[in-house]
Protein backbone atom coordinates (compact mmCIF):
# COMPACT_ATOMS: atom_id res chain seq x y z
CA UNK A 1 0.00 0.00 0.00
CA UNK A 2 1.61 3.12 -1.03
CA UNK A 3 1.58 6.12 1.99
CA UNK A 4 -0.90 8.06 0.06
CA UNK A 5 -3.70 5.48 -0.09
CA UNK A 6 -2.45 4.97 3.55
CA UNK A 7 -3.06 8.63 4.42
CA UNK A 8 -6.55 8.06 2.96
CA UNK A 9 -7.93 5.23 4.19
CA UNK A 10 -7.63 7.04 8.22
CA UNK A 11 -10.14 9.67 6.47
CA UNK A 12 -13.01 7.17 6.03
CA UNK A 13 -16.34 7.62 7.70
CA UNK A 14 -17.98 5.15 9.64
CA UNK A 15 -21.50 5.23 7.70
CA UNK A 16 -22.75 2.82 4.64
CA UNK A 17 -21.87 3.92 1.57
CA UNK A 18 -20.21 2.39 -1.83
CA UNK A 19 -16.54 2.22 -2.65
CA UNK A 20 -14.59 2.53 -5.61
CA UNK A 21 -10.98 0.50 -5.82
CA UNK A 22 -9.00 1.96 -8.86
CA UNK A 23 -5.25 1.16 -10.21
CA UNK A 24 -2.54 3.08 -11.38
CA UNK A 25 -3.89 4.26 -14.36
CA UNK A 26 -7.00 5.65 -12.53
CA UNK A 27 -9.31 2.75 -13.57
CA UNK A 28 -12.31 1.33 -11.36
CA UNK A 29 -11.54 -1.89 -10.90
CA UNK A 30 -13.67 -2.43 -8.29
CA UNK A 31 -17.06 -1.45 -6.83
CA UNK A 32 -18.45 -2.11 -3.79
CA UNK A 33 -20.81 -1.40 -1.23
CA UNK A 34 -20.44 -1.33 2.81
CA UNK A 35 -22.56 -0.95 5.89
CA UNK A 36 -19.74 0.94 7.71
CA UNK A 37 -17.01 2.32 4.89
CA UNK A 38 -14.55 2.66 7.81
CA UNK A 39 -13.87 -1.10 8.37
CA UNK A 40 -14.89 -2.67 5.51
CA UNK A 41 -12.49 -1.07 3.22
CA UNK A 42 -9.44 -1.45 5.47
CA UNK A 43 -10.47 -4.90 5.57
CA UNK A 44 -9.03 -5.45 2.29
CA UNK A 45 -5.25 -4.22 3.85
CA UNK A 46 -5.57 -6.61 6.78
CA UNK A 47 -2.56 -8.55 6.80
CA UNK A 48 -3.80 -11.21 9.18
CA UNK A 49 -6.90 -11.61 6.66
CA UNK A 50 -7.33 -14.68 4.89
CA UNK A 51 -8.08 -14.19 1.36
CA UNK A 52 -8.77 -16.09 -1.88
CA UNK A 53 -6.53 -15.84 -4.72
CA UNK A 54 -8.72 -13.61 -6.87
CA UNK A 55 -9.03 -11.27 -3.69
CA UNK A 56 -5.17 -10.76 -3.36
CA UNK A 57 -4.55 -10.01 -6.83
CA UNK A 58 -7.15 -7.16 -6.43
CA UNK A 59 -5.70 -5.62 -3.44
CA UNK A 60 -2.25 -5.66 -5.19
CA UNK A 61 -3.84 -3.66 -7.84
CA UNK A 62 -5.60 -1.22 -5.85
CA UNK A 63 -3.86 2.03 -5.75
CA UNK A 64 -6.39 4.74 -4.70
CA UNK A 65 -9.53 4.03 -3.45
CA UNK A 66 -12.34 6.94 -3.57
CA UNK A 67 -15.89 6.13 -1.71
CA UNK A 68 -19.48 7.89 -1.69
CA UNK A 69 -21.63 8.04 1.50
CA UNK A 70 -25.35 7.25 1.49
CA UNK A 71 -28.15 6.75 3.94
CA UNK A 72 -28.55 3.44 4.76
CA UNK A 73 -27.50 -0.12 2.59
CA UNK A 74 -30.54 -0.24 0.69
CA UNK A 75 -29.50 3.09 -0.38
CA UNK A 76 -25.91 1.42 -0.97
CA UNK A 77 -27.26 -1.81 -2.86
CA UNK A 78 -28.83 0.40 -5.64
CA UNK A 79 -26.00 2.64 -6.21
CA UNK A 80 -23.64 -0.08 -6.08
CA UNK A 81 -26.05 -1.48 -9.02
CA UNK A 82 -25.72 1.46 -11.32
CA UNK A 83 -21.81 2.19 -10.75
CA UNK A 84 -21.09 -1.67 -12.12
CA UNK A 85 -23.64 -1.44 -15.00
CA UNK A 86 -21.69 1.66 -15.79
CA UNK A 87 -17.87 1.12 -15.43
CA UNK A 88 -18.01 -3.08 -15.46
CA UNK A 89 -14.95 -3.30 -13.42
CA UNK A 90 -13.05 -6.85 -13.97
CA UNK A 91 -12.83 -7.92 -10.47
CA UNK A 92 -16.71 -7.41 -9.92
CA UNK A 93 -16.90 -9.91 -12.58
CA UNK A 94 -14.13 -12.38 -11.44
CA UNK A 95 -15.30 -12.26 -8.30
CA UNK A 96 -18.88 -13.17 -9.31
CA UNK A 97 -18.24 -17.03 -9.48
CA UNK A 98 -20.26 -16.79 -12.67
CA UNK A 99 -23.58 -16.51 -10.82
CA UNK A 100 -25.90 -14.56 -13.07
CA UNK A 101 -27.09 -11.32 -11.79
CA UNK A 102 -30.44 -11.26 -9.85
CA UNK A 103 -33.70 -8.74 -10.62
CA UNK A 104 -36.42 -7.73 -8.25
CA UNK A 105 -39.47 -8.52 -10.37
CA UNK A 106 -43.02 -6.61 -9.56
CA UNK A 107 -45.98 -7.40 -11.71
CA UNK A 108 -47.69 -4.18 -10.84
CA UNK A 109 -50.29 -4.13 -13.81
CA UNK A 110 -52.14 -7.94 -12.84
CA UNK A 111 -55.55 -8.08 -10.54
CA UNK A 112 -52.81 -9.85 -8.33
CA UNK A 113 -49.63 -8.15 -8.09
CA UNK A 114 -46.60 -9.82 -6.59
CA UNK A 115 -42.57 -9.25 -5.86
CA UNK A 116 -40.65 -11.61 -6.12
CA UNK A 117 -36.64 -12.20 -7.20
CA UNK A 118 -35.24 -13.73 -11.02
CA UNK A 119 -32.13 -13.92 -12.74
CA UNK A 120 -34.25 -14.02 -16.20
CA UNK A 121 -36.16 -10.56 -16.53
CA UNK A 122 -38.82 -11.42 -19.46
CA UNK A 123 -41.02 -8.96 -21.64
CA UNK A 124 -44.05 -9.56 -20.10
CA UNK A 125 -45.02 -6.31 -18.91
CA UNK A 126 -44.10 -6.57 -14.76
CA UNK A 127 -41.83 -3.85 -13.73
CA UNK A 128 -37.69 -5.18 -12.89
CA UNK A 129 -35.16 -3.46 -10.97
CA UNK A 130 -32.06 -4.50 -11.13
CA UNK A 131 -29.28 -6.22 -12.07
CA UNK A 132 -27.56 -6.52 -8.23
CA UNK A 133 -24.84 -8.89 -7.87
CA UNK A 134 -26.00 -10.38 -4.29
CA UNK A 135 -28.90 -12.07 -4.41
CA UNK A 136 -28.69 -12.53 -0.59
CA UNK A 137 -28.58 -9.00 -0.15
CA UNK A 138 -31.41 -8.93 -2.51
CA UNK A 139 -33.92 -10.97 -0.62
CA UNK A 140 -32.82 -8.98 3.03
CA UNK A 141 -33.44 -5.80 1.17
CA UNK A 142 -36.56 -6.80 0.44
CA UNK A 143 -37.17 -8.97 3.90
CA UNK A 144 -37.06 -5.77 5.50
CA UNK A 145 -38.94 -3.21 3.05
CA UNK A 146 -42.15 -6.14 3.23
CA UNK A 147 -42.63 -5.04 6.71
CA UNK A 148 -43.39 -1.02 5.78
CA UNK A 149 -45.01 -2.44 2.62
CA UNK A 150 -47.04 -5.43 2.49
CA UNK A 151 -46.51 -7.30 -0.43
CA UNK A 152 -47.63 -10.89 -1.94
CA UNK A 153 -44.41 -12.78 -3.21
CA UNK A 154 -46.94 -15.34 -4.45
CA UNK A 155 -50.52 -16.09 -5.88
CA UNK A 156 -52.25 -19.84 -4.76
CA UNK A 157 -55.25 -21.07 -7.23
CA UNK A 158 -58.37 -21.01 -5.67
CA UNK A 159 -57.65 -19.12 -2.12
CA UNK A 160 -60.08 -17.09 -0.68
CA UNK A 161 -58.61 -16.74 2.62
CA UNK A 162 -55.90 -14.53 4.10
CA UNK A 163 -52.77 -15.85 4.72
CA UNK A 164 -50.59 -16.63 7.44
CA UNK A 165 -48.72 -13.45 6.29
CA UNK A 166 -51.41 -11.21 6.46
CA UNK A 167 -51.54 -11.91 9.73
CA UNK A 168 -48.19 -11.02 10.43
CA UNK A 169 -48.31 -8.05 8.66
CA UNK A 170 -46.75 -8.66 5.44
CA UNK A 171 -49.35 -9.71 2.85
CA UNK A 172 -51.92 -7.17 1.91
CA UNK A 173 -54.47 -10.05 1.87
CA UNK A 174 -56.05 -9.42 -2.04
CA UNK A 175 -57.44 -12.89 -1.06
CA UNK A 176 -60.13 -12.06 1.57
CA UNK A 177 -60.51 -8.03 0.24
CA UNK A 178 -58.47 -6.88 3.38
CA UNK A 179 -57.40 -4.33 1.04
CA UNK A 180 -58.09 -2.89 -2.11
CA UNK A 181 -56.78 -3.64 -5.25
CA UNK A 182 -56.30 -0.11 -5.97
CA UNK A 183 -54.36 0.82 -2.10
CA UNK A 184 -52.00 -2.36 -2.79
CA UNK A 185 -50.53 -0.68 -6.27
CA UNK A 186 -50.64 2.86 -4.64
CA UNK A 187 -48.34 0.79 -1.68
CA UNK A 188 -46.70 -0.62 -4.71
CA UNK A 189 -45.73 2.66 -6.06
CA UNK A 190 -44.19 3.73 -3.30
CA UNK A 191 -41.84 0.57 -2.76
CA UNK A 192 -40.71 0.92 -6.44
CA UNK A 193 -39.98 4.62 -5.28
CA UNK A 194 -37.72 3.46 -2.60
CA UNK A 195 -36.14 0.51 -4.49
CA UNK A 196 -35.13 3.63 -7.01
CA UNK A 197 -33.85 5.68 -4.55
CA UNK A 198 -36.52 8.19 -3.73
CA UNK A 199 -37.19 7.36 0.25
CA UNK A 200 -37.49 10.92 1.51
CA UNK A 201 -39.64 12.04 -1.19
CA UNK A 202 -41.92 8.81 0.18
CA UNK A 203 -41.78 9.97 3.67
CA UNK A 204 -42.63 13.19 2.84
CA UNK A 205 -45.89 11.87 0.84
CA UNK A 206 -46.49 9.41 4.02
CA UNK A 207 -46.37 12.35 6.04
CA UNK A 208 -49.06 14.71 4.33
CA UNK A 209 -51.33 11.90 3.85
CA UNK A 210 -50.88 11.41 7.58
CA UNK A 211 -51.73 14.86 8.77
CA UNK A 212 -55.17 14.53 5.95
CA UNK A 213 -56.27 11.71 7.58
CA UNK A 214 -56.07 12.98 11.08
CA UNK A 215 -57.50 16.27 10.48
CA UNK A 216 -60.82 14.10 8.58
CA UNK A 217 -60.70 12.82 12.18
CA UNK A 218 -59.50 9.55 10.89
CA UNK A 219 -57.44 8.35 13.49
CA UNK A 220 -57.34 4.67 13.01
CA UNK A 221 -56.00 5.23 9.33
CA UNK A 222 -53.58 8.21 10.30
CA UNK A 223 -52.05 5.85 12.90
CA UNK A 224 -51.61 3.38 10.23
CA UNK A 225 -49.42 5.65 8.73
CA UNK A 226 -47.62 7.11 11.21
CA UNK A 227 -46.34 3.10 11.97
CA UNK A 228 -45.76 3.01 8.24
CA UNK A 229 -43.39 6.59 8.58
CA UNK A 230 -41.65 4.88 11.71
CA UNK A 231 -41.03 1.70 10.10
CA UNK A 232 -39.52 3.81 6.75
CA UNK A 233 -37.39 5.87 8.83
CA UNK A 234 -36.16 2.73 10.68
CA UNK A 235 -34.95 0.99 7.67
CA UNK A 236 -31.33 3.51 8.04
CA UNK A 237 -30.63 1.07 10.80
CA UNK A 238 -31.18 -2.34 8.96
CA UNK A 239 -28.29 -4.30 8.44
CA UNK A 240 -29.22 -4.97 3.95
CA UNK A 241 -27.98 -4.06 1.67
CA UNK A 242 -30.23 2.63 -4.09
CA UNK A 243 -29.62 5.79 -4.61
CA UNK A 244 -29.49 8.73 -6.61
CA UNK A 245 -30.98 10.80 -4.06
CA UNK A 246 -28.71 11.05 -1.15
CA UNK A 247 -25.02 10.44 -3.03
CA UNK A 248 -22.70 12.98 -3.22
CA UNK A 249 -22.41 14.08 -6.67
CA UNK A 250 -19.03 15.84 -6.92
CA UNK A 251 -17.70 12.09 -5.87
CA UNK A 252 -18.74 11.16 -9.50
CA UNK A 253 -15.55 10.72 -11.43
CA UNK A 254 -17.70 10.43 -14.71
CA UNK A 255 -19.64 13.58 -13.98
CA UNK A 256 -16.45 15.69 -13.10
CA UNK A 257 -14.45 14.41 -16.33
CA UNK A 258 -17.48 15.75 -18.73
CA UNK A 259 -17.62 19.05 -16.47
CA UNK A 260 -14.25 19.67 -16.84
CA UNK A 261 -13.95 18.31 -20.45
CA UNK A 262 -16.35 20.77 -21.92
CA UNK A 263 -16.11 23.39 -19.46
CA UNK A 264 -19.66 23.07 -17.86
CA UNK A 265 -21.11 25.85 -16.16
CA UNK A 266 -22.17 23.55 -13.53
CA UNK A 267 -23.00 19.86 -12.45
CA UNK A 268 -25.61 18.15 -15.16
CA UNK A 269 -27.83 16.80 -12.70
CA UNK A 270 -30.86 15.65 -15.28
CA UNK A 271 -28.80 14.18 -18.42
CA UNK A 272 -31.27 12.54 -21.49
CA UNK A 273 -30.53 10.37 -23.73
CA UNK A 274 -32.37 9.72 -27.10
CA UNK A 275 -32.26 7.26 -30.20
CA UNK A 276 -34.36 6.70 -32.52
CA UNK A 277 -35.92 3.07 -33.84
CA UNK A 278 -37.68 1.73 -36.99
CA UNK A 279 -37.74 -0.30 -39.65
CA UNK A 280 -37.13 1.07 -42.98
CA UNK A 281 -39.52 4.07 -41.30
CA UNK A 282 -42.38 2.15 -40.72
CA UNK A 283 -43.36 1.92 -36.58
CA UNK A 284 -40.77 4.81 -35.94
CA UNK A 285 -40.50 5.58 -32.11
CA UNK A 286 -37.88 7.44 -30.00
CA UNK A 287 -36.67 6.93 -26.39
CA UNK A 288 -35.63 9.16 -23.66
CA UNK A 289 -33.41 7.68 -21.42
CA UNK A 290 -32.94 10.19 -17.62
CA UNK A 291 -30.25 10.04 -15.62
CA UNK A 292 -30.21 11.98 -11.93
CA UNK A 293 -26.81 12.48 -10.53
CA UNK A 294 -25.20 10.05 -13.13
CA UNK A 295 -28.00 7.13 -12.02
CA UNK A 296 -30.76 5.56 -14.25
CA UNK A 297 -33.55 7.00 -13.24
CA UNK A 298 -36.31 4.63 -15.20
CA UNK A 299 -39.29 6.36 -13.39
CA UNK A 300 -38.58 9.23 -15.52
CA UNK A 301 -38.06 7.96 -18.90
CA UNK A 302 -40.49 8.54 -21.86
CA UNK A 303 -41.45 7.19 -24.62
CA UNK A 304 -42.31 8.80 -28.64
CA UNK A 305 -44.57 7.39 -31.24
CA UNK A 306 -43.54 10.03 -33.95
CA UNK A 307 -46.37 11.38 -35.63
CA UNK A 308 -45.17 9.91 -39.02
CA UNK A 309 -43.43 7.56 -40.00
CA UNK A 310 -40.49 8.76 -42.00
CA UNK A 311 -37.28 6.41 -43.23
CA UNK A 312 -35.09 9.80 -41.98
CA UNK A 313 -33.29 9.83 -38.63
CA UNK A 314 -32.61 13.44 -39.17
CA UNK A 315 -36.36 14.45 -39.60
CA UNK A 316 -37.33 12.05 -36.53
CA UNK A 317 -34.79 13.36 -34.06
CA UNK A 318 -35.82 16.86 -34.96
CA UNK A 319 -39.58 16.10 -34.35
CA UNK A 320 -38.88 14.22 -30.80
CA UNK A 321 -36.36 16.99 -29.15
CA UNK A 322 -39.45 20.00 -30.68
CA UNK A 323 -41.85 18.00 -29.04
CA UNK A 324 -39.71 17.10 -25.80
CA UNK A 325 -38.73 20.90 -25.73
CA UNK A 326 -42.58 22.43 -25.52
CA UNK A 327 -44.03 24.30 -23.11
CA UNK A 328 -45.53 21.76 -21.69
CA UNK A 329 -43.38 18.53 -21.60
CA UNK A 330 -41.40 21.10 -20.04
CA UNK A 331 -43.81 21.99 -17.59
CA UNK A 332 -44.82 18.35 -16.84
CA UNK A 333 -41.36 16.67 -16.87
CA UNK A 334 -38.93 19.50 -16.00
CA UNK A 335 -36.16 20.98 -17.78
CA UNK A 336 -32.63 18.87 -18.39
CA UNK A 337 -29.40 20.22 -17.75
CA UNK A 338 -27.75 18.29 -20.59
CA UNK A 339 -28.63 16.30 -23.84
CA UNK A 340 -27.04 13.69 -25.59
CA UNK A 341 -27.86 12.23 -29.21
CA UNK A 342 -27.52 8.65 -30.31
CA UNK A 343 -25.82 9.61 -33.71
CA UNK A 344 -23.54 11.55 -35.30
CA UNK A 345 -23.31 15.24 -37.04
CA UNK A 346 -26.95 14.97 -39.19
CA UNK A 347 -28.52 13.69 -35.92
CA UNK A 348 -26.65 16.61 -33.35
CA UNK A 349 -27.75 19.06 -35.92
CA UNK A 350 -31.28 18.08 -36.35
CA UNK A 351 -31.78 17.90 -32.83
CA UNK A 352 -29.95 21.77 -32.31
CA UNK A 353 -32.53 22.79 -34.75
CA UNK A 354 -35.04 21.75 -32.60
CA UNK A 355 -33.56 22.63 -29.41
CA UNK A 356 -33.02 26.29 -30.60
CA UNK A 357 -36.66 26.93 -32.22
CA UNK A 358 -38.06 25.86 -29.10
CA UNK A 359 -36.39 28.93 -27.25
CA UNK A 360 -33.42 26.47 -25.35
CA UNK A 361 -30.69 27.46 -27.18
CA UNK A 362 -28.66 27.31 -24.22
CA UNK A 363 -28.97 23.65 -23.39
CA UNK A 364 -25.62 21.99 -23.93
CA UNK A 365 -26.31 19.25 -26.30
CA UNK A 366 -23.54 17.07 -27.99
CA UNK A 367 -23.58 13.51 -29.61
CA UNK A 368 -22.06 10.01 -29.53
CA UNK A 369 -21.21 8.41 -33.01
CA UNK A 370 -21.46 4.58 -32.71
CA UNK A 371 -18.10 3.18 -34.69
CA UNK A 372 -15.88 4.94 -33.16
CA UNK A 373 -17.28 6.17 -29.83
CA UNK A 374 -16.56 9.61 -30.77
CA UNK A 375 -18.18 12.71 -28.58
CA UNK A 376 -19.28 15.09 -31.91
CA UNK A 377 -19.69 18.58 -30.88
CA UNK A 378 -21.09 21.59 -33.32
CA UNK A 379 -18.16 23.98 -32.39
CA UNK A 380 -20.77 26.94 -32.26
CA UNK A 381 -24.19 25.09 -31.22
CA UNK A 382 -23.40 23.00 -28.85
CA UNK A 383 -22.91 25.25 -25.69
CA UNK A 384 -19.35 23.28 -24.66
CA UNK A 385 -15.85 24.55 -24.80
CA UNK A 386 -13.60 21.59 -24.97
CA UNK A 387 -10.48 21.96 -22.50
CA UNK A 388 -7.22 21.03 -24.21
CA UNK A 389 -5.46 20.25 -21.18
CA UNK A 390 -8.32 17.60 -19.54
CA UNK A 391 -8.33 16.09 -23.27
CA UNK A 392 -4.49 15.52 -22.68
CA UNK A 393 -4.60 14.37 -19.36
CA UNK A 394 -7.63 11.74 -20.13
CA UNK A 395 -5.45 10.77 -22.83
CA UNK A 396 -7.61 11.77 -26.08
CA UNK A 397 -6.97 13.99 -29.09
CA UNK A 398 -9.94 15.86 -31.21
CA UNK A 399 -10.15 16.12 -34.89
CA UNK A 400 -11.88 19.23 -36.28
CA UNK A 401 -13.58 20.23 -39.36
CA UNK A 402 -15.28 23.82 -39.75
CA UNK A 403 -18.58 23.53 -38.02
CA UNK A 404 -17.46 20.15 -35.86
CA UNK A 405 -15.21 18.81 -33.39
CA UNK A 406 -14.65 15.01 -32.98
CA UNK A 407 -13.54 14.03 -29.80
CA UNK A 408 -12.09 10.75 -28.82
CA UNK A 409 -11.23 9.42 -25.69
CA UNK A 410 -10.15 5.92 -24.38
CA UNK A 411 -12.83 3.52 -23.87
CA UNK A 412 -11.47 2.98 -20.71
CA UNK A 413 -11.98 6.31 -19.42
CA UNK A 414 -14.70 7.19 -16.49
CA UNK A 415 -16.85 9.78 -19.30
CA UNK A 416 -17.33 7.25 -22.10
CA UNK A 417 -18.46 4.67 -19.80
CA UNK A 418 -20.97 6.51 -18.39
CA UNK A 419 -22.01 8.13 -21.88
CA UNK A 420 -22.08 4.74 -23.31
CA UNK A 421 -24.43 3.38 -20.58
CA UNK A 422 -26.84 6.05 -21.39
CA UNK A 423 -26.36 5.69 -25.56
CA UNK A 424 -27.03 2.01 -24.91
CA UNK A 425 -30.15 2.59 -22.42
CA UNK A 426 -32.13 4.98 -24.90
CA UNK A 427 -31.05 2.38 -28.05
CA UNK A 428 -32.00 -0.67 -25.75
CA UNK A 429 -35.65 1.29 -24.61
CA UNK A 430 -36.40 2.25 -28.21
CA UNK A 431 -35.40 -0.85 -29.37
CA UNK A 432 -38.15 -2.57 -27.03
CA UNK A 433 -41.17 0.25 -27.60
CA UNK A 434 -40.65 -0.64 -31.56
CA UNK A 435 -40.51 -4.27 -31.13
CA UNK A 436 -43.93 -3.93 -29.31
CA UNK A 437 -45.45 -1.60 -31.69
CA UNK A 438 -44.30 -4.29 -34.60
CA UNK A 439 -45.87 -7.11 -33.23
CA UNK A 440 -49.17 -5.04 -32.41
CA UNK A 441 -49.41 -4.14 -35.92
CA UNK A 442 -48.75 -7.00 -37.72
CA UNK A 443 -51.39 -8.98 -35.16
CA UNK A 444 -53.86 -6.46 -35.74
CA UNK A 445 -53.48 -5.94 -39.59
CA UNK A 446 -54.31 -9.83 -39.71
CA UNK A 447 -57.00 -9.73 -37.59
CA UNK A 448 -58.86 -6.80 -39.33
CA UNK A 449 -59.18 -8.99 -42.36
CA UNK A 450 -59.73 -11.88 -41.19
CA UNK A 451 -63.72 -13.06 -43.11
CA UNK A 452 -66.70 -12.83 -40.54
CA UNK A 453 -64.68 -11.06 -37.83
CA UNK A 454 -65.69 -7.53 -37.42
CA UNK A 455 -64.46 -4.34 -34.90
CA UNK A 456 -67.29 -5.62 -32.47
CA UNK A 457 -66.17 -9.30 -32.60
CA UNK A 458 -62.54 -8.63 -32.60
CA UNK A 459 -63.14 -6.19 -29.50
CA UNK A 460 -64.42 -9.48 -28.19
CA UNK A 461 -61.65 -11.69 -28.72
CA UNK A 462 -59.02 -9.55 -27.55
CA UNK A 463 -61.01 -8.80 -24.44
CA UNK A 464 -61.38 -12.47 -23.50
CA UNK A 465 -57.89 -13.29 -24.49
CA UNK A 466 -56.06 -10.50 -23.75
CA UNK A 467 -54.17 -8.93 -26.71
CA UNK A 468 -54.25 -9.74 -30.50
CA UNK A 469 -50.86 -11.91 -30.55
CA UNK A 470 -52.95 -14.10 -27.54
CA UNK A 471 -55.64 -14.41 -30.33
CA UNK A 472 -52.90 -15.30 -33.13
CA UNK A 473 -51.66 -18.60 -31.03
CA UNK A 474 -55.31 -19.55 -29.61
CA UNK A 475 -56.69 -22.90 -29.67
CA UNK A 476 -59.32 -23.83 -31.73
CA UNK A 477 -60.94 -24.92 -28.24
CA UNK A 478 -60.19 -21.31 -26.62
CA UNK A 479 -61.83 -19.86 -29.91
CA UNK A 480 -64.89 -21.79 -29.69
CA UNK A 481 -65.78 -20.78 -25.70
CA UNK A 482 -65.53 -17.43 -27.49
CA UNK A 483 -66.76 -17.58 -31.01
CA UNK A 484 -68.75 -20.84 -30.85
CA UNK A 485 -67.53 -23.79 -33.38
CA UNK A 486 -67.94 -23.04 -36.34
CA UNK A 487 -66.58 -18.96 -36.44
CA UNK A 488 -63.45 -20.29 -34.57
CA UNK A 489 -62.96 -22.74 -37.18
CA UNK A 490 -63.41 -20.58 -39.76
CA UNK A 491 -60.85 -18.02 -37.69
CA UNK A 492 -58.46 -20.92 -37.27
CA UNK A 493 -58.33 -21.41 -40.65
CA UNK A 494 -57.65 -18.35 -41.60
CA UNK A 495 -54.69 -17.70 -39.32
CA UNK A 496 -52.71 -20.75 -39.66
CA UNK A 497 -51.04 -19.38 -42.98
CA UNK A 498 -50.66 -16.08 -41.30
CA UNK A 499 -48.54 -17.29 -37.96
CA UNK A 500 -45.30 -17.99 -40.05
CA UNK A 501 -44.67 -14.02 -40.60
CA UNK A 502 -46.61 -12.82 -37.19
CA UNK A 503 -43.18 -14.72 -35.38
CA UNK A 504 -40.79 -13.88 -37.59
Amino acid sequence: MNKALEAKLKELPKNPGVYFHKNALGQIIYVGKAAVLKNRVRQYFQKSRVRDPKTDALVAEIADTDWMVVDSEIEALFLEAEMIRRYLPRYNILLRDDKSMVYIRIDYQSDFPTVTTTRRPLDDGARYFGPYLSALSVRQALKSLRRVFPFATSRTIGQRRATLFYHLGLDPGLEEGKTSLEDYRGNLRKLMAVIEGKRKTVEKEIERDMKRAAHAKDFEAAAKLRNQLFSLQSLTRQVIFSDKEFQDISKDHALNELVNLLSLGEMPRRIEGYDISHMQGTDVVASMVVFTNGVSDKREYRKFKTRKDHNNDFFNMNETISRRLSDKNIQDWGKPNFLLIDGGKGQLDAALRARDESGHASLPCIGLAKREEQIVIEKHRSNVSLNELELHRLGGFATESEDFTLVSLPHSTNLVKLLQRIRDESHRFAVSYHSVLKVKRQSSSVLDEAPGIGPATRKKLIRALGSARAVMDASEQELTAVLGPKKAASLRSYLQPHKPSIDA
